[in-house]
């Protein structure tokens, strides 16, 4: 079956040049949002997506009006192949349904392959350099001048046996799991 889908960014716009090119397609059914390209929130493409079978093929007039970016729209094009849904655009050469249309498909995810590795080899390549500076990441150790006091009141509560766990995490306004912290990093011996 064809389906098609359109995106107009605001409601001046109209969907007039889209749908007059995806019922000429043969569309069986259109699912339609109006939204910025850039947002993720897309009830007609949700819908689209949720009803299509293996076997059917989505219309689209651009590419542009179904992905938000180039990471976006290889990720989509992928998760339909592994569906066995197909993808065609009228204007831009992406046909998945032929040979040559799955080619282009494929050199976009190695790109967006491509993209992801340099990304992970920049990032190994600053946590090394800031590591040579003696800097290391993550959150730093030991408790924050705050914890560090509900920890000396929260040991001394614990001690005194009067309260229950429960009451001493709420008299802190804390959790539990974080008065097991307080206690341990106090040194307190817990369920004696």
């Amino acid at each position: 079956m064809k389906i098609g889908y359109c995106r107009i960014s605001t409601k001046g716009q109209n969907f007039d040049l889209q749908l007059d090119a995806l019922n000429r397609e043969g569309c069986e059914k259109i699912f339609k949002d109006i939204v910025s390209g850039s947002k993720s929130n897309r009830p007609g493409l949700d819908e689209m997506l949720s009803q299509l079978r293996a076997g059917d093929i989505i219309i689209v007039y651009k590419l542009d009006r179904l992905g938000r970016s180039l990471r976006h729209l290889v990720e989509l094009i992928n998760d339909l192949s592994h569906r066995e849904i197909g993808l065609k655009s009228l204007n831009d050469p992406v046909d998945t349904t032929s040979a040559q249309g799955r080619l282009i498909t494929n050199l976009f995810a190695s790109i967006a392959e491509f993209e992801r590795e340099l990304i992970q080899e920049r990032t190994m390549s600053g946590l090394e350099a800031a590591r040579s500076r003696g800097r290391t990441g993550g959150r730093p150790k030991g408790l924050d001048k705050e914890a560090q006091s509900k920890a000396i009141v929260a040991a001394t509560l614990y001690e005194e046996g009067l309260l229950s766990v429960q009451q001493i995490a709420n008299q802190l306004t804390i959790s539990k799991t974080t008065l097991y912290k307080y206690l341990k990093y106090r040194g307190v011996a817990v369920g004696k």
